[in-house]
């Protein structure tokens, strides 16, 4: 069976990054640029794809500024919802299977457990909006497809949490840091080979089956984010003592938790962004990375 053709967005993403170094082990992965393949603009989506023809569209591209959000609804909801519209409509008509990543965000975070696949979403922010749309969008294409929710994307490139903490930490002697936002870290890398195991899963059943048919079986939504769970503070303080064992000589900054009050920001945040990611590890055999075990990995590497 000849390799799947797979189109990438957002290659220069985190996830798109890691995942552009991966994918080619299954096939010929073709990744436009911005000026290419343009999110916010339905033609350039649809003659890109139409060009290509691939088999797989894997869709980490998205409008990321959570704040920047809130004064720029449009755009978010264009690149966020209305792009992932069209991807679906094309991968429909072609019988491609579409991979898209959404988040934590979907929620409102007042739950007081992991939230589960079919947990009632109800974002707070516009980014989780037009994500939910995105979502529902794809869904209501009728194309093959597989959602992953994820949270606190992190790694060694691009702008992340963990490396403006590095950085501050580096520059401070005190950080302040909110500490009662509940979540899981989840390192760029292994959200990357995740995707990679599905697709290979999804390819090997199609020696059987349709891709369409395999995808109705397996498809839908899926919680993929980091094992355990900590707050933002929690996180940061468990990077600057692994660096400060490393480092003895220039100590790293002291940080302390604080409220979500005490630092407010113009896009609210779930308080609780805990995923149950059972479904993901039950219906395709991936167990996610504890954080703390990802994060030491990504600090080896810095």
């Amino acid at each position: 069976m000849s390799k799947p053709t797979i189109l990438l967005t957002g290659s220069t993403g985190q996830v798109g990054g890691e995942l552009l170094k991966l994918l080619p082990e299954l096939g010929e992965v073709i990744a436009p640029s911005r000026s290419t393949l343009d999110l916010a603009n339905p033609q350039s989506i649809r003659n890109t794809i139409r060009t290509i023809k691939p088999r797989w569209i894997v869709n980490p591209g998205a409008y990321t500024g959570v704040d920047k959000a809130e004064t720029e609804p449009s755009l978010a909801h264009a690149i966020n919802a209305e792009a992932i519209h069209t991807i679906g409509e094309e991968a429909r008509n072609l019988g491609a299977g579409v991979i898209h990543f959404s988040t934590d965000y979907v929620f409102s975070g007042a739950g007081t457990t992991p939230y589960v696949e079919t947990d009632t979403p109800s974002p707070v922010s516009v980014y989780g909006s037009t994500k939910l749309a995105g979502e529902k969008a794809l869904a209501a294409t009728g194309a093959g497809h597989l959602i992953f929710r994820t949270s606190w994307v992190y790694g060694t490139t691009g702008k992340n949490f963990l490396l403006t903490i590095l950085k501050l930490a580096r520059e401070r002697d005190h950080l302040r840091i909110v500490g009662d936002q509940y979540g899981a870290p989840t390192w760029s890398r292994d959200l990357a080979e995740m995707t990679l195991q599905v697709i290979g899963r999804c390819e090997k059943a199609t020696t059987t089956l349709p891709l369409s048919d395999v995808l109705s079986e397996v498809g839908g939504i899926y919680h993929a984010s980091g094992r355990g769970e900590t707050t933002w503070h929690g996180f940061a303080a468990e990077a600057i003592r692994i660096q400060n064992e490393k480092e003895t000589t220039t100590p790293f900054a002291h940080t302390e938790a604080i409220t979500t009050a005490d630092y407010p920001t113009p896009a609210k945040r779930p308080a609780n962004s805990r995923l149950n990611c059972n479904k993901l590890q039950q219906q395709f055999g991936w167990r996610m990375m504890h954080w703390q075990e990802s994060l030491r990995e990504v600090l080896d590497e810095l």
